[in-house]
Parts: structure tokens; C-alpha cells; sequence
């Protein structure tokens, strides 16, 4: 057996002890006895995800290391809990424990009390420094400072100075921006998709985002980033009633800049949630109208919503079934000879319930019962019909002809300007930002009285229930989300919660 010297060094700097001086303290106990090396650089001590430590442990359940020796205690482990799993595998093995300069001896209880109560420090200083790190973090956002992170399509890193520190923003790089501003007035329009953008930046030879290939997902995400929009009350008034964090007062959203949207602690993990988010207007120039933008932005909120769910795999009952003695999902799964069967997810491994489930329950068998009931549930209805809604072209045209008038006073309000003086161009300021949410507000119009338009001309079904019965998959999965909200299963019970 051998005595090993463990050192780490998770950042090189000035201030902070080499790994070779670890070394060299550590061999001092050692009375230049004979000892192995393991040493870890550029690891942090918040966890034990270490290779060379990895090894450590290793060696010692294979019964080579008697001693293990570190400069200090917070070079081996930050954590009480990593740090109470390695000190009992260390008993177990007969290893003793040795920090140079802080004199621990784990042969004696007050020696392993005192190292408990140090390692509690340890990771309450590890906290601290991520707390103010967090801190730092989020005074310099709230100011508009640049806060790293991958630049937008669009533009580029110049320096600048914001309340005498030095940092950087946005600047457009002008062929990119003309691209963007391309997507934006292209998915504006009620009828245009993501794939329109596709197809229009193949024919003009937009092939590349930065060497990579435009695809969906990537226009999804820069159709909804404020970075490009030029802020104005509307933009405020929308990330207000989304729930995020605003810094900055509404008296600053005057149409110019663009914003920053940063992730709070509390804020939801899903890409769409906005409460809780931090928006920060940002020192460059947005090059996207708010008028644009928020259509886009409306745009994809609609979209997603009513968006179609996946096909399910194994059953039109996906996401409906849940077990009656647990309440946790029932998912369905095949044996060997490829029949199914509903399984509660309550029994799995990663899971705290343990639920035995509802018994055997084949998923063909379940299907063909809830197949009856849907049958019998739509027999209630003497006909199918969407929703009535009264002529909407009237209303349409209505709303052309003041979204027409909205814009020729904006550009008459932007003639004056140049003549303004200050008290004018605060009422030019207030007048077109009322007018801006007007505009915003008759175009969400114009979608909803369009699409009542659409469902006005659905015809009337009267042979639904005879219908039903010739369904393909996806049409069963559709009628059983507008029909079911839950489907409670047991041995011998089944309990359906309609919708309607």
C-alpha cells in the first residue's frame, strides 16, 4: 500500500495556489516517503465529477492507497454530502485522511467533528461565491451592459461605453439585417409560414446562416427575439401582460431601441414562458418595427397554441389514460409478441409512488371500450356544427380602411418632426405610440375576423356517429381530445372525465 497526494486547480491565476506547490506542501507531511499523484486541473470542487479523483476512489477500493493527503481541505470537496460518502468509504478501507495545513486527524472524534464542521463552511463559501456571481450578474443586465452569449444574425460586437464602463452592444451588419427584416415582412403577412422563408431565401441564394443551413427551428427563434425589435409602448405592453420583469419604465420605450430578454430564477424552462424574464432595453438600434415584430411574435404564440399533437406512437389514448389508484400516467407498452398493454408509469424506477398498477390491461381490448363509449357519447348530438359567428367581411373591410387611415397619420405625425419642438414631439411621441397599439390591436382583429370567416363556411355534419366508426388514427386521437379530459383505469373500473 501506498500514500496518495490528491491536488485540484480549478483556475489558473495569480491568486490562487499552483498544483505543484499543493504538491510540494503535501510531501512535506510525507517525510519524503515514497507516494502517487493525482491531480485534476481546470475542475471545480462543487462536485466529484473529477477524473484523476475518479481514480483516487478506484484505487482505494482496490485496496492500494493507506493515506490520502491534500493541501487543503476544499481541494478534495466543496459539498457535505460528497464529502460524507467519501470519509465513509474512507473508514471502510482504512484510509486516513490528512490536510496539511489544517492539521486534521480522522483517527480521533473531535478530529472528524472539527473536519464535518469545516467542509459545512467550505460549501457555504462555494454558495456565497455563486450568489454573487448571480448578483453581479444581474446588476450588470439591468444596466444594458453586454452580457456574453452567442451575437444574433444581424449583427455584430463593437465596443462602447455605458455609465463609464467600458463594454460592448449590437451593431446591424447590413446584408444580415436586410435578411432579417426580409423574414420578418415575409411571416407578417396572415398567410405566410416559416417555410415561405425557406423558399424565398433559396431562390434569392440565402442558403447559409454563418456556414450553417436555415431550417425552421432557427427562424422560430429569431422571429421571437426582441433584440431585433424597436421597442415602443406596444412592445412594453405586450412583455407586461406575458408576465416578464420590465427594468425600464414605459416612458423609455420610444421606438428605437432594441431589447435584452434574460431568464430570471423563477422563470418556467419552456422557450415560450415569459413570466418571470428580465427585459432590458439595450443600447443598440433595433431594425425590425414593433408593428412587425409583434405580429410575428402574435403570430407564433396562435400558431403554437393551436398547433396540432404529435402522433402518438402506440395508442389515440396517449395522454389521456391515468392510473386510478395513483393517478400517474398509464403508458402503453409492447411484449415480445408485439401486443400492448397499459402500464402504470407510477411503478417505475425513477419514481417515488411504487404503484402496482391497474392490472393487465390490453391496450386493444381498452380501446375498443372507450371506442363505444365516444360512439355513444356523440349519439347525444343530433348534428356537428362549428360555432355560429355572424358575417365578418363587413367588419373586415372596416378595419382595412382604419388601419389605412392609422398610417397615414403616423406618417404625417413623422413629417413634422424635423420642425418639432419639444413640446410637440412629446405629443408626436405619445400620439404615434397610441396609434402603434392601435395598429397592433386591429391586426390581431383582422386574424380573428378572418379565421371566423374560415369556420363560417364549415358545413353542418349529421352523420357523425356513423362517421366515427371509419376514423383513421389521428382522426380518433382529435375526437378524443375534444371529447375526453381524463380516462381513469383500474382492475375493474373504468371512469371517464368528458370535456363536454
Amino acid at each position: 500500500m501506498i500514500k496518495a497526494i490528491y491536488a485540484r486547480q480549478s483556475v489558473d491565476r495569480e491568486d490562487s495556489i499552483s498544483v505543484e506547490s499543493q504538491i510540494e506542501f503535501c510531501k512535506y507531511e510525507l517525510r519524503s516517503a515514497p507516494c502517487r499523484e493525482y491531480i485534476d486541473r481546470g475542475y471545480s470542487g462543487k462536485d466529484t465529477n473529477r477524473p484523476a479523483f475518479r481514480q483516487l476512489l478506484e484505487d482505494i477500493r482496490q485496496g492500494e492507497i493507506e493515506a490520502v493527503i491534500v493541501y487543503k481541505l476544499d481541494r478534495i470537496s466543496r459539498s457535505i454530502l460528497d464529502f460524507s460518502t467519501m470519509m465513509a468509504l474512507f473508514q471502510a478501507y482504512g484510509v486516513e485522511f490528512v490536510s496539511s495545513t489544517e492539521k486534521f486527524d480522522t483517527s480521533s472524534p473531535i478530529g472528524r467533528a472539527m473536519l464535518n464542521i469545516c467542509i459545512v463552511f467550505a460549501q457555504l463559501e462555494r454558495e456565497t461565491i455563486q450568489r454573487r456571481v448571480a448578483d453581479a450578474y444581474y446588476s450588470r443586465s439591468k444596466k444594458g451592459l453586454y452580457m456574453g452569449g452567442r451575437v444574433p444574425y444581424g449583427f455584430q460586437i463593437v465596443p462602447t461605453v455605458i455609465d463609464d464602463v467600458k463594454t460592448s452592444c449590437y451593431a446591424p451588419i447590413p446584408e444580415e439585417a436586410a435578411q432579417v427584416r426580409l423574414m420578418y415582412r415575409i411571416y407578417a403577412r396572415p398567410e405566410a409560414s416559416l417555410a415561405d422563408i425557406l423558399h424565398c431565401f433559396n431562390d434569392l441564394g440565402y442558403l447559409h446562416l454563418r456556414g450553417k443551413s436555415w431550417n425552421t427551428a432557427r427562424l422560430s427563434e429569431l422571429l421571437r427575439n426582441p433584440v431585433y425589435v424597436r421597442a415602443d409602448s406596444a412592445v412594453y405592453d405586450f412583455f407586461r401582460e406575458q408576465g416578464a420583469q420590465i427594468v425600464n419604465s414605459a416612458a423609455d420605450f420610444i421606438g428605437v431601441n432594441g431589447c435584452y430578454l434574460y431568464k430570471g430564477e423563477a422563470a418556467g424552462r419552456k422557450q415560450w414562458d415569459l413570466r418571470e424574464r428580465h427585459l432590458v432595453l439595450a443600447p443598440h438600434e433595433g431594425i425590425v418595427s414593433s408593428e412587425q415584430w409583434l405580429a410575428c411574435r402574435q403570430k407564433s404564440i396562435s400558431n403554437r397554441q393551436s398547433a396540432l399533437p404529435r402522433k402518438p406512437k402506440n395508442s389515440w389514448l396517449a395522454g389521456k389514460t391515468k392510473c386510478r389508484r395513483c393517478g400517474y400516467a398509464l403508458t402503453v407498452r409492447r411484449n415480445k409478441q408485439g401486443r400492448r398493454y397499459f402500464v402504470c408509469s407510477g411503478g417505475g424506477s425513477y419514481s417515488t409512488a411504487r404503484c402496482t398498477g391497474p392490472g393487465t390491461q390490453h391496450a386493444d381490448r381498452m380501446e375498443a371500450l372507450i371506442a363505444d363509449a365516444i360512439a355513444e357519447k356523440l349519439g347525444e348530438f343530433e348534428c356537428l356544427s362549428p360555432p355560429s359567428c355572424a358575417p365578418a367581411s363587413a367588419k373586415i373591410g372596416d378595419v382595412k380602411a382604419r388601419l389605412a387611415v392609422i398610417g397615414d397619420e403616423i406618417a404625417a405625425l413623422v413629417d413634422k418632426v424635423p420642425a418639432a419642438d419639444s413640446a410637440l414631439m412629446t405629443y408626436i411621441n405619445q400620439r404615434v405610440s397610441a396609434l402603434e397599439q392601435e395598429r397592433a390591436r386591429l391586426s390581431a382583429e383582422m386574424l380573428r375576423l378572418s379565421g371566423a370567416n374560415e369556420k363560417a363556411a364549415l358545413p353542418v355534419i349529421l352523420d357523425h356517429a356513423e362517421r366515427w366508426k371509419h376514423l383513421d388514427f389521428v382522426g380518433k386521437q382529435l375526437v378524443a381530445d375534444a371529447l375526453i379530459r381524463k380516462i381513469y383505469i383500474d382492475e375493474d373500473a373504468v371512469d371517464i372525465l368528458w370535456a363536454i
